[in-house]
């Protein structure tokens, strides 16, 4: 499958609601295996079955368009050299994305940005510092929320709070992993979720846009 024509279209709106994970998909496993064999067709099976949402995963961290496609075709790519060292231990979906998530990571550290917030690590505020445990679900998030104003807002994230909260709240990765990946403090992890969630909820407040930040799509999961 020639991956480097890939190109992103912009989805159907979704209806409101939370991020939510699509469930096991038919076929997949077969594909996976024929994949492994090196069956060019049961690739592109998989790259159709699952590059909306590592396109969609590309652009809540990136908050860009552009590099969300760039690293979009480069997860591909890599899937198709590594997919052989794909063991079953979890879910592929699960698998690709951390792959997708090492990937993004490692492009950002190379543009040399700072992917948590100095600040928070050295002088967290006694105001902003978190009041209770802020691992558990925002209910104040997870409600009935316009999708495409969630998507907008998560985009206006400041990077380091993007980072977390879609690493958190949307992929579902513990905060012990959090801070391995992004090379923090588990508790400065939690400070950044916490301040992520008061920031989207302040952005939700405002009036909506006339144009999307970053020349973000609306993206479906």
């Amino acid at each position: 499958m020639d991956v480097q024509g890939l190109q992103m279209t912009q989805q159907t709106p979704p209806t409101p609601g939370v991020f939510k994970r699509n469930p096991p998909i038919a076929g997949e496993a077969e594909a996976i295996e024929a994949a492994k064999n090196g069956d060019a067709e049961a690739f592109s099976r998989l790259y159709a079955l699952h590059k909306r949402r590592v396109y969609t995963l590309c652009l809540r961290m990136l908050g860009n368009v552009s590099e969300a496609e760039d690293m979009t075709q480069e997860a591909f790519l890599h899937l198709f050299r590594k997919i052989g060292s794909f063991r079953g231990e979890s879910a592929f979906s699960t698998w690709l994305h951390r792959l997708t998530v090492n990937l993004v990571l490692m492009h950002l550290r190379k543009k040399g940005l700072n992917l948590v917030s100095l600040e928070e690590t050295i002088n967290p505020s006694e105001e902003d510092a978190p009041k209770r445990d802020f691992g558990s679900r925002d209910l104040a998030l997870t409600g009935s929320v316009d999708r495409v104003a969630l998507e907008r807002a998560v985009a206006s994230l400041p990077p380091g709070y993007r980072m977390v909260f879609v690493l958190h709240d949307v992929e579902g990765f513990e905060h012990n992993e959090i801070a391995t990946m992004l090379e923090c403090s588990t508790g400065n992890s939690k400070s950044q979720l916490h301040k992520a969630r008061l920031k989207l909820r302040e952005l939700l407040r405002q009036p909506e846009p006339a144009a999307q930040p970053n020349g973000l799509k609306e993206v479906a999961v």
